[in-house]
This record gives C-alpha cells, structure tokens and sequence, in this order.
C-alpha cells in the first residue's frame, strides 16, 4: 500500500525567515522546522487544523529558536535538535547526529551533519517524500554565510545536495531569493534559466508569495554556489576555467560577503 505524500505549509516568520509545517495524513502527526516566531507558526496550524506533534531543530540561532519554549507551552510537542546545540536548546526530547533518524508519524527522515553555516546545523532529508529542510546551508539561488567555518567546510555540506534526485524539495530557512538572484545574475550573466528563475521570482514577490521551495534540479542548473565546476563561475571568480571547485566557491562566496 502506498503511503500518501506529506502535507506540506510555508509561510513567513519574523521579516524573512521561513516557517515550514510538515504533516503525515496517515497519523496526524504534524513537525515544525524551527520555530523563528510564535505567532505565525501557531496562526499556520490553526488555519490547517492541525496539531503539533513535533519540532525539528535545525541549529541553534536565536532567529529559528526563540519561539520554541512558548510553542511547546502551547502545543505539548516534542523537540528534535542536533547534539551539537544541546546547550542552546536545553530539555530537547531528543539530541541527533549525522546518520540518525527521526520520525513524524510514518514519515521518516536522515539526519545530515551540514557545518559551515554554524558548528551545529543540521539537515533533515525525508528521501520517501522527496523533501530536505536545508536551513541555512542551501538557499534558493544562494547559499549560507560562513561563521564557525571554513568556507570548504560549507562546500563539503553543500556538495551533500548535489547527489540528491532533481526532483527533491529544498525548503531553506529564510527568503532571501531577490537578494540571492542579484548576485547570481552578475555571477552567471549568461544562465536562461536564471534570468527564468529571477524574473519568476520578481513576479512572485509583488504577490506576496516566494520562490521556496526549490528543487534539487532548479539549483543545479541557476545556484552559482552549486556550480562551481562551470567554467563561467569560474571565470566569474577570477579564476581559471578547470580550477578547483573547492576554490571557485570560496572565491564566490567571498564575492557575495561584499557584494
């Protein structure tokens, strides 16, 4: 028997960070990705008639955890969060790490160790469904900014998407797409499909809505960060074409700190 697709809300927190609710059908069971505000992310549940059942910690930020506490006041859910931010998050139900799994009802997801951002970000990749929550690792036509890191250190978390089916959702933690998609433009000039994707987004944002998620597929072909192997980011990087993509994207990520 097949098991129905996850029910899946997004919605705006704070000024730009994304709220994400994840349901099974099957059970009832409902996750937050974080909590960045409280307020919108109980308005989301009200509105579908949903219960929370769970949060899952992506990392330890005050602007995707401070609304824990009251929420679980609220709700009675459980918290997920990474090992490695068990001092920023204390009274977790559950502390995970790379290779562990979490469940949300009958859903089922990997965790992912994906340091660069901060020490302590973690991925939860739902391969079933056809879903990662990124966090502040992979954003839309962007990446995250190193802090607690080498710039290689991201690389080799990003390099984890790569591998992913195109088809895989990638909810990222806050929106940033017309912001990203500037950079992108001046690194990738000549990319169709990101001229596409950026004007699609403009349209989107004078709606109200954002282009999140994306899809494994759609990064790939327009996210400067996930193509350092081209020969035009390259170049864009100063660079030689060929060169190291562990170097293009440092040089890239070095652009975008100051663009």
């Amino acid at each position: 028997m097949t098991r129905a697709a996850p029910e899946l809300r997004t919605f705006l927190c704070r000024s730009d960070n994304i709220g994400v609710l994840i349901r099974d059908p099957a059970s009832g069971a409902c996750a937050a990705i974080d909590v960045p505000e409280v307020g919108p992310v109980l308005a989301a549940l009200d509105a579908e008639g949903w219960t929370l059942t769970d949060i899952l910690v992506t990392h330890r930020h005050g602007d995707h955890i401070e609304g824990i506490p009251e929420v679980v006041e609220r709700t009675g859910a459980r918290v997920i969060a990474p090992e490695k931010a068990r001092a920023a998050v204390p009274g977790a139900a559950r502390y995970v790490k790379e290779g562990d799994t979490v469940t949300v009802g009958g859903l089922s997801a990997q965790v992912w160790e994906t340091p660069g951002h901060c020490a302590d970000h973690v991925t939860y990749h739902f391969a079933d469904a056809g879903v990662a929550f990124a966090g502040d690792t992979l954003f839309t036509l962007g990446c995250g900014r190193v802090m607690e890191a080498e710039p290689a250190t991201l690389w080799g978390s990003l390099k984890r998407f790569l591998a992913l089916p195109d088809a895989t959702a990638v909810y990222s933690g806050h929106d940033y797409v017309l912001s990203n998609g500037r950079f992108a433009l001046a690194a990738d000039p000549d990319n169709a499909d990101l001229k596409e994707r950026v004007a699609q987004a403009e349209r989107l944002a004078q709606e109200g809505r954002f282009l999140i998620p994306s899809t494994i597929g759609e990064e790939k072909a327009t996210n400067p960060f996930l193509r350092v192997s081209e020969p035009a980011l390259a170049r864009s990087a100063g660079l030689e074409p060929g060169s190291d993509p562990e170097a293009v994207f440092t040089a890239l990520r070095a652009w975008k700190n100051r663009f």
